[in-house]
């Protein structure tokens, strides 16, 4: 039974005949009053051969006409665009999604095979979910999500492919039309580059796909968040928050990995700190979180908070690395510890208190001793006692010589 539109018109019954396309967010375009044209039966499926109901339009300004390729049926059996024939939940090839997934392609191929697993696909489809995409055993939301999808999902439409195709007569040097050309005026690309041989059939079945290896190659380079030495540390750093995050959609989605110390957003910065309780959740909430998080439509950037810098030691200068190297001779030295001062504000000589108190933390404060005066001037003039014990130095001060106070003994001439 042949169901091509140009054989026969034996059948017709198994011909698709839809209201609407099956597109994702980019195919679409930006404008939401975007007026389609509707053919019935206009054209037939890329892969399996029946007649359906074509759309075209266009997407944008600038943008060139779009129209689905494939079928309704064929689309939700693999859970994609009409057009594109990328995944609409994570907007990825399906020979990335099927390899992150293990998920083993069971559609047949042939001729006779292909027939007879469409018409079995749409009684399913019907019967279940009402058409759902994923409802017939293809992907759909029906199996658990990856790692890898979460790091390789578009989270916002590409706009950029739905440009116009280059102009050949530009590239000629032949194009008469100037700015009103409806094509690209840019140099095309490499036609060595395998992005430019690309087949409808291989990206629907999953097989050579050129930008699906692309993929898988800049899959095997991601960074890793490799969690630091320093197991105090319990902060996450997350970035990109934006201005109307608010703290209870963090705690939200942090607090399924463990006990939360705390969380600080600086909205200045666009960006939050989260602090566990332990070093495990953090670990945890690192490892499930990084190029995974997506809130309010925005990626969300997770890196390990940094260690307190620890005082350094005086005379010594510390990096982060934790080496220590001399101080640069002729700089200021560092200032002692507060507790290397005990109040010796003036570098004075300790003194003992001659009348010990039984209870040291309510001993009245000691106060040092004042230093001696210099030598007498003259053998005429009297010494004067010292305040010092024989024996011990202290520091003298201007305002301490009795010279300049007035009390230098003269002796009265007659």
């Amino acid at each position: 039974m042949a169901l091509s539109k140009s054989s026969n018109t034996y059948g017709r019954t198994s011909w698709e005949d839809s209201e609407f396309p099956i597109l994702c967010p980019t195919c679409l375009g930006d404008n939401p009053y975007v007026r389609m044209m509707k053919e019935k039966f206009g054209s037939e499926c890329k892969i399996c051969v029946r007649p359906f109901t074509t759309f075209r339009w266009c997407p944008g300004a600038r943008m060139r006409f779009k129209k689905t390729e494939i079928c309704q049926t064929c689309a939700k059996l693999k859970n994609v665009c009409q057009t594109c024939l990328l995944d609409l939940e994570y907007g990825l090839p399906i020979q990335v999604r099927d390899q992150a997934l293990n998920i083993k392609d069971n559609i047949a191929k042939s001729d006779v095979n292909k027939e007879y697993f469409i018409q079995n696909a749409e009684k399913q489809l019907s019967a279940t979910d009402h058409g759902v995409p994923g409802a017939a055993g293809g992907p759909g939301k029906s199996h658990p999500p990856s790692d890898l999808l979460m790091k390789l999902a578009r989270t916002a439409p590409y706009y950029r492919r739905n440009l116009p195709h280059i102009c050949s007569f530009w590239v000629k040097g032949e194009c008469k039309r100037g700015e009103e050309c409806p094509y690209r005026h840019e140099k095309p690309t490499d036609p060595d580059d395998p992005l430019a041989d690309q087949n409808i059939k291989d990206r629907y079945y999953g097989t050579n796909d050129p930008v699906a290896e692309k993929l898988m190659r800049r899959a095997a380079t991601l960074p890793r968040l490799d969690a630091p030495e320093d197991k105090s540390i319990t902060t996450l750093y997350v970035g990109n928050i934006g201005e109307k995050m608010l703290e209870k959609e963090l705690r939200d989605h942090f607090y399924q990995y463990g006990e939360i110390r705390s969380i600080t957003i600086v909205s200045r910065q666009q960006c939050a700190f989260v602090t566990y309780v332990t070093r495990s959740a953090a670990e945890l909430a690192a490892e499930g979180t990084f190029n995974k998080l997506i809130i309010q439509n925005r990626r969300l950037v997770i890196r390990w908070g940094k260690s307190q810098g620890k005082q350094n030691v005086p005379g010594t200068t510390n990096t982060e690395a934790g080496a220590r190297f001399e101080p640069v001779p002729g700089l200021p030295r560092a200032l002692p510890h507060p507790e290397e001062l005990e109040h010796n504000f003036f570098n004075l000589a300790p003194t003992t208190s001659a009348f010990p108190s039984p209870y040291p933390q309510f001993a009245p404060p000691t106060y040092p001793l004042m230093a001696p005066p210099p030598p007498n001037p003259s053998p005429n003039q009297p010494e004067l006692p010292g305040f010092l014990a024989e024996g011990q130095s202290g520091i003298h001060y201007p305002s301490q010589d009795p010279t300049r106070l007035g009390a230098i003994n003269k002796t009265r001439q007659t």
